[in-house]
């Protein structure tokens, strides 16, 4: 299966009609490979990934955001690690949005990742992110009241109000430069019990466990619901979400390796073109160097 076809598989391009229960956590998309070759087409793609983050960088004129988002054991921190493991780290940042501060709570709820955002020529990736504020503070109350907003304005509309506040400020961004791309993984419940007991089994992967973690667990109907409608109000053309089925890492990280791969190579970066007068430049500093040799 070509790339393209591949990542339109798992790109919600028709929002309205999405539906969580019609993705296979699971799902391959036929593709009948071992390790191996999995890692053969994986290490192909951080290839050319690390050509055009390079270009990216020389052009100066895009930036690239990539969101994550997904239950715990989904496997965000795996998919960052493995599939931008070739980009220059100058050229990259990443940020993982934990429990807000003090500071982040007295602004509105962007601010914090706004601040974040990527400079031109660089690839920026959120580990969690805005997204937050319609997830885990839709589904614990307590979280929405520590962000002391006036009473007026905390209606049954909030959610609403605040998708229609997150697709402006994408549309903004795609306005300005900056491509978005947002990637839900979609790991089944099975699944993530298997990976909390390897957490809890492993001594080395203990550290990733939190007893939090079972209590959102036991909320994974309001969290399904929470992503769908999410997903249903937020994945625009500008701003699109990807659906990726996360209980095979090896194919979780093709696919958000094939859609970065797929993305820059539309947008088309090139390293900047250097006209008559540089070149000239370039050709004196040249022989002036080559002068020192023979000095």
């Amino acid at each position: 299966m070509k790339r393209t076809k591949l990542i339109r598989r798992y790109r919600v391009d028709e929002p309205k009609a999405f539906r969580l229960t019609g993705c296979n956590p699971a799902d391959t998309a036929g593709l009948d490979i071992d390790k191996d070759e999995a890692k053969a087409m994986l290490k192909d793609d951080i290839a050319k990934l690390n050509d055009l983050q390079e270009r990216l960088y020389a052009d100066n004129s895009w930036a690239l955001l990539l969101i994550f988002q997904a239950m715990d054991a989904a496997g965000k921190d795996g998919v960052i690690k493995h599939v931008m493991s070739g980009v220059n780290p100058a050229g990259c940042q990443v940020h993982a949005f934990k429990a807000p501060s003090a500071e982040e709570l007295d602004h509105d709820f962007l601010w914090r990742c706004a601040v974040r955002l990527p400079e031109r020529g660089r690839i920026g990736i959120f580990n969690r992110s805005y997204y937050e504020e319609v997830l885990v503070v839709r589904i614990h109350a307590s979280l929405l009241a520590r962000q002391n907003l006036p009473p007026p304005l905390v209606t049954a509309n909030i959610w609403r109000e605040r998708f229609e506040d997150i697709r402006a400020f994408e549309r903004h961004l795609a306005r300005s430069g900056t491509v978005v791309l947002k990637f839900f993984l979609n790991v089944s419940r099975e699944e993530q019990k298997k990976r909390f007991l390897e957490r809890i089994d492993n001594p080395a992967k203990n550290w990733k466990f939190s007893l939090g973690d079972i209590d959102d667990r036991r909320l994974w109907t309001d969290y399904m619901t929470a992503y769908e409608d999410m997903i249903r109000h937020t994945s625009a053309p500008d701003a699109p979400w990807y659906v990726v089925p996360a209980d095979n890492k090896w194919f979780t990280r093709l696919v958000v390796a094939g859609a970065l791969v797929d993305t820059l190579e539309r947008l088309g970066p090139e390293f900047p073109a250097v006209d008559e007068a540089a070149r000239q430049q370039l050709k004196r500093a040249r022989d002036a160097l080559l002068d020192e040799g023979s000095a």
